[in-house]
Formats: C-alpha cells, sequence, structure tokens
C-alpha cells in the first residue's frame, strides 16, 4: 500500500559522503539476470545507496521483448563501457558511482566495488530533493569546489514490476525489477555555486521514485547522488 509521497516529501543527507549511486544494466530475456535483479533489491532498501535498474534492448531478439527496455538506456549503458574502457558490454552489469563495474550478483562483489568507489572518491556533494506544495520538485546543491561543471540529471522510477516471462531464456519464470527507470534526463550544468532546478508535477507519478545524480560529462565519475520515494506498507 502506497502512504503517500508526502510521507517521503524531502530527502535526507547521506552519511559518510553517500549516498552511493548503484546502476544495474539488465534485461529480462537475459537467463543471468535474475541474481543481480534480486541484489538491487536488496541494495535499494539501503538508506546509503541510490539503486536504478536500466533495462537494455540488445537481448529482445532472443524471443523475449523486454516491455521496459529502451534505446536511451542501452546507449547509457555503451557511454560507461567507452568511459570505462570496457572491451564490450554485458548483463547483468552493475555500475558503483560511474567508478567500477561488476556483474553484481554477490555481496562480495557489491561490498569490493562500493569500497573501491570510495577510495576513488575525494570529493563528494549531495544533491537534496524536495517535493513542494504544488508537487513540483526542487532540487538544490549547496556551494562547493569541484574541478570543472558537472551534470544534474533526474532519473524518475517504479519502484516494482512482476513480470510472468512467456518466451526466450527465462520462459515459464516470474521476474520480479526494482527501480526500473522509466525515464533520465540532464537537468543542466553545475559549476559549484549553490543552485537549484525544479521539475513540474506533470513529468513523474506519486508512486514513482525520484533519483539525482551529480557526475562529470560524458558519464564519468559521479560526485553526488541521492533519493526521494513514497512510503509503501505491507
Amino acid at each position: 500500500m502506497l502512504v503517500g509521497a508526502d510521507a517521503a516529501a524531502e530527502s535526507r543527507p547521506g552519511q559518510n559522503g553517500g549516498p552511493w549511486a548503484i546502476e544495474l544494466f539488465t534485461s529480462q530475456g537475459c537467463s543471468s539476470c535474475p541474481p543481480a535483479d534480486a541484489m538491487l533489491g536488496r541494495l535499494a532498501q539501503r538508506p546509503d545507496i541510490v539503486a536504478l535498474s536500466f533495462h537494455v534492448d540488445y537481448w529482445d531478439y532472443i524471443g523475449w521483448k523486454d516491455r521496459f527496455a529502451t534505446k536511451e538506456t542501452t546507449a547509457r549503458q555503451r557511454a560507461y563501457a567507452r568511459t570505462l574502457r570496457q572491451k564490450y558490454i554485458y548483463t547483468p552489469e552493475m555500475v558503483v558511482d560511474g567508478r567500477v563495474h561488476q556483474p553484481g550478483i554477490s555481496d562480495g562483489q557489491i561490498e569490493s566495488m562500493l569500497a573501491n568507489a570510495k577510495r576513488q572518491a575525494t570529493a563528494r556533494t549531495t544533491p537534496m530533493l524536495k517535493r513542494v506544495a504544488d508537487g513540483t520538485l526542487r532540487i538544490a546543491l549547496d556551494a562547493a569546489k569541484i574541478e570543472g561543471p558537472a551534470d544534474v540529471a533526474l532519473f524518475v522510477y517504479d519502484r516494482r514490476h512482476a513480470t510472468p516471462i512467456q518466451r526466450g531464456e527465462n520462459e515459464g519464470r516470474r521476474l520480479d525489477n526494482f527501480n526500473v527507470v522509466r525515464h533520465f534526463e540532464v537537468l543542466g550544468q553545475w559549476d559549484g555555486a549553490q543552485a537549484h532546478w525544479t521539475v513540474a508535477a506533470d513529468r513523474f507519478q506519486p508512486e514513482q521514485g525520484l533519483a539525482a545524480i551529480v557526475q562529470q560529462p560524458d558519464h564519468g565519475p559521479v560526485l553526488g547522488a541521492n533519493k526521494l520515494e513514497p512510503v509503501i506498507a505491507g
């Protein structure tokens, strides 16, 4: 049961420099992906993690078309592959803070990636998200010293979906997907000065999760992340 957006109308600052962004690239047509999907579901419950699931479209040809897959999510994964100097793209793939990647199918892999990302993150800023009285979203950043401009991006996601799979590698299974990104966009650039952005209420639904990621251009390292989610009971 959805308690309501008012129950989580404002995000809270993270501890120890977080929250940390974990992006899972997955597909309902990939038989290796369900363990990573389940892992992301557990990570989504952690207050120190902004967990996002991006469904890619390049496995759609093998028998099952993933209804959440888009060319934009695939393009984001390919951009990370260039930035991280990968020889190829693969699923499942988790990218932590735009700095490191692994399949993300075990606690050990997750903790290793988080530790690696934290060692690399010499400076951190936390965007604050707030739903104001008229329903709009406000994203604010305090002044901070950064090297060059950074992109401020918004991610709108569905908290959970259950899908019966009728064909392909996962035929006969019911797949649970968490924090499925349905829309994302760069709102603008940030130069380190105090700033804010306003997103109209008609750009998202009350039951959807919202996340902001501050990131060096061209899918570089993440400088900060945060999320705002309605409370779901039951």
